[in-house]
């Protein structure tokens, strides 16, 4: 075993602790540019955690254009990186625990995510995850926006052949599984048990980690 790959939302952060109110500074927005009427759909955009934006900004506004998809997206993003910045959310338990000894084992770490990369920049530099991350990835530095392509990217660059991949959703078990490596699944948060039920190994805490590898 050469190296362990996390997902970030729902498997190293809570996202959960700064999505609300971020989603609901961008749709009072669109409501104030006369673009949204009604409820915030928030319980859709949880079943949607994982997803790559583009994708995720499509279904929740599914009436408006391309160009006012990306304008909302892009103040959401500035929202994230506010109330990161402004210690709004947490890491999950024990991640640093688990990185040190993952580390110290000579393992090198990752992180493969669907998230852009000034979002992933800010919770990696409020965090000092970097004292432990070999480097981060972001789904935007690949054409395909599949994690499956990403995870591969990240295993050719540093010439790793085995690998884990740690996350919550069905994404990443199937990045793992593309790329012949073992699957973790996480069952925190966003995690739907029809999805982790395909994982090799499911952990209810990430110290559990230790006892698979």
């Amino acid at each position: 075993m050469q190296a362990v790959i996390f997902d970030m939302d729902g498997t190293l952060f809570q996202t959960d602790k700064i999505l609300e109110v971020s989603l609901e500074d961008a749709f009072n927005h669109l409501a104030s540019l006369g673009k949204w009427e009604g409820a915030i759909p928030i319980d859709t955009f949880r079943e949607m955690m994982g997803a790559p934006l583009p994708e995720v900004w499509e279904t929740l506004v599914p009436n408006q254009p391309v160009e006012l998809r990306e304008q909302i997206n892009d103040y959401f993003q500035e929202r994230l990186v506010k109330n990161i910045n402004n210690g709004k959310g947490a890491l999950y338990p024990h991640v640093e625990d688990t990185f040190a000894h993952l580390k110290n084992s000579g393992l090198s770490i990752f992180i493969a995510s669907n998230g852009v990369p000034q979002y992933l920049r800010a919770i990696v530099r409020y965090y000092h995850l970097n004292n432990w991350v070999t480097e981060t990835f972001s789904i935007e530095q690949i054409t395909s926006f599949h994690k499956s392509d990403l995870v591969k990217t990240i295993l050719t660059k540093y010439e790793i052949e085995e690998a884990v991949v740690v996350g919550d959703r069905l994404s990443d078990i199937k990045a793992a599984k593309d790329n012949g490596l073992t699957a973790v699944g996480c069952n925190f948060d966003f995690a739907k048990p029809d999805e982790l039920s395909q994982a090799d190994f499911i952990i209810n805490d990430l110290l559990e980690l230790r006892s698979i590898l």
